[in-house]
């Protein structure tokens, strides 16, 4: 499984949209630059710590939601 399809359940997990993620990152980006990443499945350690932190959780190569403990 790819880190794509693990950012996308991330984010079905917290009901956040694309946009919704690319609005709460630190650095803020579009919508278009996060889309084309997951298209591609292009996504650096950097990409996925702040995507993780965005979303309330923890990244180690998975996402371990921080109020549940859940591993995706």
């Amino acid at each position: 499984m790819g880190m794509a399809v693990k950012v996308r359940m991330l984010l079905a997990a917290r009901s956040m949209t694309i946009r919704e993620l690319a609005m709460k990152m630190d650095k803020p980006t579009t919508e278009q630059n996060i889309s084309q990443k997951l298209r591609r499945d292009n996504l650096t350690e950097k990409d996925l710590t702040a995507i993780a932190k965005a979303c309330g959780a923890t990244f180690e190569g998975s996402f371990i939601l921080d109020d549940t403990g859940k591993v995706i």
